[in-house]
This record gives C-alpha cells, sequence and structure tokens, in this order.
C-alpha cells in the first residue's frame, strides 16, 4: 500500500466512526500533545456530531495545551483508537488503545513495533504534529482545520524541533510552519509558553546545572532524585527539559535519568552527533537516532547506561581523529 493509499484509508475511518479515541505516548512533550489534541480538534471541527476523546495522564507543564477525557471501558467499543506519536505499545498512555474496533498508528519513530490496522509511519517527517497536517493537507476539505488544532499541531513542530534547530527540521516543516501561520493564534505566545519554567523548576535546573558531571570527552548526565523534586516541590508530573546540557559548549551526548517513586529512573538520551537510539534499545527503549528514552530499574543500571554512553561518545571521538 502506497503512502497516499494508507493517508486516504486513515481519513476514510475517520469519516466512518461516530466514536474516536485519540492516544498518545506517555510521559508527553508538546509534539504528543500537539499531535493527538491537534487532530482531535480537526475531527470535533469537521464532525460536530462525533464523540471525540483524547485521553492519558495530564501533565502539569503542559496543561495550557489542553486536558485529557476521562472515559469508562465501555467507551471502547465499536469506537476507532488512533495513537500518535508512540513507537512502541508498552509506550502508549493509557493501555486500553487496542480495546477498540479499529487501531490506527501515526508515528514519526523508527518503526520498531508495527501494530494497528492501518500504520502510518514517516521517520523523516520533523514531528508527529507535522503528519497530522498532512492527512488534514490531503483530505482536500474532507477534514478541515481551525484555529486550536493550527495551534496545538504548531506547538508540536516547535517543540520536536527545538524552535527549528534540530535537523529533523526540512523545508517540509517550514512549508507547513507558514500554512499554520494563517490562523489566529499567537506564535509568540506558544513559544513562551515552552521556553517559560515555573520557580521550582528553574531552581531544580540550576542545581542540575550547578553539579552536573561533565566529561572529557564531551559526556554528561544528570540525575532528578526524588530527594531533589521535594526539595524544589517539583511535581514528578511536570514537564522538565531534557536539553538543558546540549546548550554547553563541548557537550556531545548527554543523558538524563529522573527518579520515580518505585526506584526506577525514566532515561532521556540526547546527542549532537553520534546515534543513541541502539543504545536505548538495550535498556528496553527507543527513539530516534538524536533522541531517545528508556527506563532501568535502579541505580546499579543508571550507571551502567553512563558508562556505556561514555563508551559510545569515546568510539564517535576516536572515529573523528
Amino acid at each position: 500500500m502506497t503512502t497516499e493509499q494508507t493517508i486516504q484509508k486513515i481519513i476514510k475511518a475517520i469519516q466512518s466512526y461516530s466514536t474516536i479515541i485519540l492516544h498518545r505516548h506517555t510521559d508527553p512533550d508538546p509534539d504528543a500533545y500537539g499531535s493527538q489534541m491537534g487532530l482531535g480538534e480537526i475531527i470535533k471541527h469537521t464532525f460536530p456530531g462525533k464523540h471525540v476523546y483524547c485521553v492519558g495522564k495530564d501533565d502539569l507543564g503542559l496543561s495550557w495545551l489542553g486536558k485529557t477525557d476521562k472515559i469508562k471501558d465501555d467507551v471502547y467499543k465499536d469506537a476507532l483508537v488512533i495513537v500518535t506519536d508512540t513507537a512502541n505499545r508498552p509506550r502508549v498512555d493509557d493501555q486500553r488503545y487496542n480495546r477498540g474496533k479499529m487501531l490506527i498508528k501515526i508515528d514519526h519513530h523508527p518503526d520498531v513495533d508495527h501494530y494497528g490496522k492501518l500504520s502510518w509511519v514517516k521517520p523523516e517527517a520533523s514531528s508527529a504534529s507535522e503528519m497530522i497536517y498532512d492527512i488534514c493537507a490531503a483530505s482536500h476539505g474532507k477534514l478541515k482545520m481551525n484555529d486550536k488544532a493550527a495551534e496545538l499541531l504548531y506547538a508540536g513542530i516547535i517543540g520536536d524541533t527545538g524552535r527549528f534547530m534540530f535537523p529533523c527540521t526540512t523545508s517540509h516543516t517550514f512549508n507547513v510552519v507558514a500554512k499554520l501561520a494563517q490562523y489566529k493564534f499567537s506564535m509568540n505566545q506558544v513559544n513562551q509558553n515552552e521556553c517559560v519554567v515555573s520557580l521550582p523548576i528553574e531552581r531544580l535546573y540550576g542545581d542540575l546545572q550547578e553539579h552536573m558531571p561533565v566529561f572529557d570527552n564531551g559526556t554528561a548526565y544528570y540525575i532528578i532524585t526524588q530527594k531533589m523534586m521535594k526539595k524544589y516541590h517539583v511535581n514528578d508530573n511536570e514537564f522538565i527539559s531534557k536539553n538543558l546540557p546540549g546548550n554547553v559548549k563541548g557537550i556531545v551526548a548527554w543523558a538524563v535519568f529522573t527518579e520515580q517513586s518505585d526506584g526506577s529512573f525514566k532515561v532521556s538520551l540526547r546527542s549532537h552527533k553520534p546515534s543513541i537510539d541502539h543504545l536505548a534499545a538495550k535498556y528496553n527503549g527507543g527513539g530516534h537516532p538524536l533522541a531517545s528514552g528508556a527506563k532501568v530499574a535502579n541505580m546499579d543500571q543508571v550507571k551502567s547506561v553512563i558508562k556505556d554512553l561514555k563508551q559510545l561518545v569515546q568510539k564517535y571521538q576516536d572515529s573523528k581523529k
């Protein structure tokens, strides 16, 4: 099946179902929210009579983008379920996603877990939000954009492109943003919202930056413990940037470990040059070549990730000699 055929089948499915439930990944970022809620807004605007729900755990730091819906299990009966921005099934927020009548996957990560009756995966896309715009555009009026949907998709795009600084930004990305900019919303306000943080989080950032270990080869990391979050009154449900070390000159790749209440750690891996997605896969994670995530059980595994990342960066540095 060609890409165009897949997109048209997705559009037809949206037209056909009266109940549509939208999911995205756990620990959401602006693209997860933007693609999920942006598509939701498009469907609601086009088909006011349909029952459309966006589900998942709310993130306090992204509440300005919208709030999720709380629905009962029986709503899934005969529903179309669409999962956006989620590479593999264990990362889907709200594991009821497979209870609907039909499942669709829309994602821009490498296709490591092929799921759904329909699946459109485009790793070269800047974001899932960019892909949602493309679906709307390909519908030729069968799906209709509105101001709120445009704002959500714009937020998702600038989130995953780092405000157009990351290599995933393409000429198509700018073309999509130019189209979205024609709608009535404040691009400046969205940019501000994605940059502004609370005072407690800013103080946490200061602590992390001051004590961040940096190795001579350009590897860095920081560990956000439960004790630190309590000290600065930061909720583990707030969005915390994983890109701060990347602003420091000389840092090539870095890891951010966030301790959970059960003692496990969420792992965010980022890189300017060497690919780190295979390292994430080693620890049951995945993602993009330069931005991936995983989860480890304890501090011993945290140390193992740091060791592996340091070796990966050293191999990259040696290859340049």
